[in-house]
């Protein structure tokens, strides 16, 4: 048996620990059965933003008309927009791959790790045990249990990156971050795309606003379904019919396409892993518990990322690796603060949003004042053909402390920024956010304005 100082489970963010302990002079074990990198940059946002760019591209030459520019689309290269992707994502991943394993500090198990006993796991045929242990062994695309489905060829958000043509038509199962900017991408080549979402609205965790804005903008480029669950599905001659049926009224409607992408969520990868023999504990989703300082049941085992099903976002899991490490090394823990994790929805408009929505303030017991502005009330919204979009921002009422943001509209992914830094840091009100001088006319004054139309909602 081998022993090591440090075992982290997944090469996500779990290389930043990795990376770490090596630094630190610490014997380190890692466990991937995959390609270096984990999901963000094989399978996640790094290539899904690769693909989302060309279609923003296509949708702003497709608007253009409204600013008395008259342009068209001549021809879309969709194997090269897949091959630029791919490129991308070969080279990252080839970069750190050779990193790893030119490194003498850290031995790669390039295999499914599973735990036999306390602190030990098994790979292979090889038994290695380590003092502190990391599980950041991330998740999986959720596959709902509908009827014929495994004999239909279907894609997920993991697979769907293997497509070599362009399919003509698409049906999408889901209405969430992925069904979103996946419909976006392909509708703005040319595919015909149906969502189909079993919730009442689209991206259901945004506001209520936001998710009704959404479908509207999306309505105009794609067919979008609501409180339609996918019931039945089937293939006959290359063509995939799926079942929807209403959960209103119980009507039944099929919905043929050429290709069929599911995408209802993600599954913890922790039964991979079989964390119980080692004294961790999972939730009854899978995913793995963890307390405030990311500590799981078992002393001196970690977990974070998206194994533990919290914030499942790239930039959420780095900040989770810091938390961590700190907690495992130090006597002074600190816990994890998700007051200001953010998240992007790149679809188009884009959707960007941190802390609470209005009625989970009110729901916490919260007094608060809602400001809202519309990008189009902008200088620099109506020189951009007044856009639809708004800021919506929520405020305790007694300290001006600032509990959420919530953006739809262009670029959204960055003008939350200034909304996140200030609950991030200081007093964490809206002051910083009024007094400071901006920009005119640029379109961060829209965040400015939302905070200036504060009132009792």
């Amino acid at each position: 048996m081998e022993k090591y100082d440090v075992l982290v489970v997944g090469s996500g963010s779990g290389m930043l620990v990795a990376a770490t302990a090596v630094a630190n002079g610490k014997k380190t074990a890692l466990v991937e059965y995959g390609a270096m990198g984990g999901t963000c940059i094989n399978r996640g946002c790094v290539p899904s933003k690769m693909l989302i760019y060309p279609a923003d591209v296509v949708a702003t030459i497709r608007e253009a008309e409204e600013l008395g520019i008259s342009a068209t689309v001549n021809r879309i290269d969709f194997k090269k927009i897949m091959e630029r992707m791919h490129q991308l994502v070969q080279g990252d991943v080839g970069r750190q791959t050779v990193a790893v394993e030119a490194d003498p500090s850290i031995k790669w198990y390039k295999s499914i790790g599973e735990f036999v006993a306390d602190y030990t796991i098994k790979v292979s045929n090889e038994m290695i045990k380590a003092d502190k242990v990391f599980i950041v062994s991330g998740a999986r695309p959720s596959v709902p249990p509908i009827k014929g489905l495994d004999k239909v060829d279907y894609f997920t958000s993991d697979t769907v990156l293997a497509l070599e043509e362009q399919p003509k038509s698409m049906i999408i199962i889901g209405g969430g971050y992925i069904a979103a900017e996946y419909g976006h991408f392909f509708s703005a080549l040319g595919t015909k795309v149906t969502i189909l979402q079993r919730s009442p609205r689209l991206l259901p965790e945004e506001e209520p606003e936001i998710s009704g804005l959404l479908k509207e903008e999306l309505t105009q480029r794609m067919e979008v379904y609501t409180n339609i669950e996918a019931v039945e599905a089937n293939q006959k001659n290359g063509i995939k019919t799926v079942v929807g049926e209403n959960r209103e009224t119980g009507e039944k409607t099929e919905f043929p396409a050429e290709a069929l992408l599911v995408a209802t969520g993600r599954v913890s990868n922790a039964d991979l892993l079989k964390p119980e023999k080692t004294g961790v504990e999972v939730d009854d989703r899978g995913f793995i518990k963890v307390n405030e300082y990311l500590e799981t049941r078992k002393k001196n085992i970690y977990a974070f990322g998206d194994a533990i099903g919290k914030q499942m976002f790239k930039h959420v899991a780095n900040y989770e690796s810091q938390v961590a490490w700190h907690n495992a090394m130090s006597d002074h823990k600190i816990k994890i603060d998700y007051t200001a994790a953010p998240h992007a929805v790149f679809t188009h408009p884009q959707i960007a949003s941190v802390g609470l929505k209005e009625s989970e303030a009110r729901r916490q017991g919260f007094k608060i004042l809602v400001g809202r502005a519309f990008f189009k009330d902008t200088a620099q919204g109506a020189a951009m053909g007044g856009p639809k979009g708004f800021v919506k921002v929520i405020v305790e009422q007694k300290t001006g402390r600032v509990l959420g943001g919530h953006i739809i509209g262009p670029h959204a992914s960055m003008l939350i920024q200034e909304i996140i830094d200030a609950m991030a840091v200081g007093e964490r009100n809206f002051v910083p956010i009024i007094r400071g001088l901006h920009i005119h006319p640029a379109m961060t004054e829209v965040v400015q304005m939302a905070f200036a139309n504060l009132h009792e909602a």
